[in-house]
């Protein structure tokens, strides 16, 4: 199995190291060549390379992260039905993409094509990151990245030679994940199994005692994806994509 998938960790500091064309048009085009829907392709990439530019999406899209300013490139993966639509409409014929469907159906090709970028540019030895802060700003990214309506910024990952060796950050077991021939639910006994080793970690016993709190399950609810927060970025982000032209067909 490939290196680069198995050894994978997420790098958040970069060399001031440009990336050669050859190199980022190879990773573009293990991109494009992910699997997808109808072979619709309905994701675009957009290259942010630019330092002024990459500096307002730092501070204004992503939670002002240096790794947006140092990293010489910004991939960002939107879902992207504006192109099919106007090649629809040239060859008269009217296409029926604002729904829901369409927009989910997008949104995984464009994060597929993502993943193989990801998995390209490590395979050539550079790092990258995805940042989930896209979920949260989209409204500023497509302000910024001057995105038209039917087009939706669904990740970002960072890209470049790094600058650290960051140890790989635990997995849950195969056996937490994977099920044989059909989805068997946890009981409480096997909840308690499947996350026994990654509560006893070091690291996560010193984060609950950090934090506050009295398990490390706590943490994800109450301090990083509370349910209030999840419930007023999801309102926004819905609002965002009907804005551009999703989901409006009833």
């Amino acid at each position: 199995m490939n290196n680069a998938i198995l050894n994978h960790v997420s790098i958040r500091k970069f060399k001031n190291e440009p990336i050669s064309k050859e190199t980022l048009d190879t990773v573009l085009e293990g991109a494009i060549r992910a699997s997808n829907t109808g072979n619709m392709q309905w994701y675009s990439i957009v290259v942010t390379t630019e330092l002024a530019l990459k500096q307002k999406l730092r501070k204004e899209c992503h939670f002002n992260q240096a790794m947006i300013e140092e990293a010489p490139v910004v991939l960002t993966f939107c879902a992207d039905l504006n192109r099919f639509n106007k090649w629809c409409k040239l060859n008269n014929t009217e296409p029926g993409y604002d729904n829901f469907l369409s927009f989910y159906t997008a949104s995984i090709d464009a994060t597929i094509a993502a993943q193989n970028a990801c998995i390209a540019a490590e395979s050539l030895g550079l790092g990258i990151c995805y940042l989930g802060t896209t979920n949260y700003t989209a409204p500023k990214i497509i302000e910024i990245l001057n995105l038209p309506k039917d087009v939706f910024p669904v990740t970002t990952v960072v890209l470049g030679y790094p600058d650290e060796t960051p140890t790989k950050t635990d997995r849950l077991l195969l056996e937490a994940v994977v099920h044989d021939e059909v989805y068997c639910d946890y009981c409480d006994e096997d909840i308690e199994a499947l996350y026994a080793e990654k509560e006893n970690m070091e690291f996560y016993k010193e984060l609950v005692k950090i934090n506050g709190t009295n398990s490390l399950a706590q943490i994800f609810t109450e301090k990083r994806y509370s349910k209030q927060n999840n419930v007023a970025f999801s309102k926004t982000l819905l609002d965002e994509i009907k804005k551009q032209g999703f989901m409006n067909q009833e």
